[in-house]
Parts: structure tokens; sequence; C-alpha cells
């Protein structure tokens, strides 16, 4: 697993070109503790995501 040294404007600008800016903001939306216990909340039920939830966040799911 690479290490990354968080804190450097060369990383970030790295990371940045590398993924996009739709792969950037997924990488740091997935580490929130807040996103990550509300998704864990609503996929153990039938209704699944909610438009809510979507809003909320600002993501969409592929089907």
């Amino acid at each position: 697993m690479p290490v990354f040294d968080w804190e450097s404007p060369e990383t970030y600008k790295r990371a940045q070109e590398e993924a996009g800016i739709t792969g950037f903001a997924w990488e740091c939306l997935r580490r929130n503790p807040h996103y990550q216990r509300e998704y864990g909340e609503i996929t153990g039920h039938d209704d699944g995501v909610t438009a809510g939830f979507r809003r909320r966040w600002g993501v969409c799911f592929r089907g």
C-alpha cells in the first residue's frame, strides 16, 4: 500500500491530477465518518439509498 504525505501540497496536486475531481471528491467523502455511518444505516433497509441521502451528500449511484 502506498504511503502518502497528506500534508504535502505536491501530493494533493498529483492526487487531483491523477484521480480527477470526481475521484478526488469520492476519496474524501468515503473517508468521512458521518457519511460512513449514514450510508451503513440506510443500506440495511429495503428502501436503500434515498433521494434525501443523495441530495445531502451530493452523490449519484450508478444503477
